[in-house]
């Protein structure tokens, strides 16, 4: 088993969006660029609820 790890997980760089099923936990999906995000939102929101959280670069988030 090992021990748990202290760091939290850094994201990689990217655009991400949350997406949450009703009942149920959010996941970040990222996409290299913007459009690629715009399209993926699009696609998981005819069925699920989806907010854009932005882009990630160096660990921030960039508005």
């Amino acid at each position: 088993m090992g021990r748990p790890a202290t760091k939290p997980a850094r994201l990689r760089n990217g655009f991400y969006i949350e997406v949450k099923s009703q009942g149920s936990g959010a996941i970040l999906v990222r996409r290299d660029t913007r459009e690629q995000m715009i399209l993926a939102a699009e696609d998981y929101a005819r069925t699920k609820d989806v907010t854009i959280r932005g882009e990630m670069r160096d660990d921030k988030w960039v508005d």
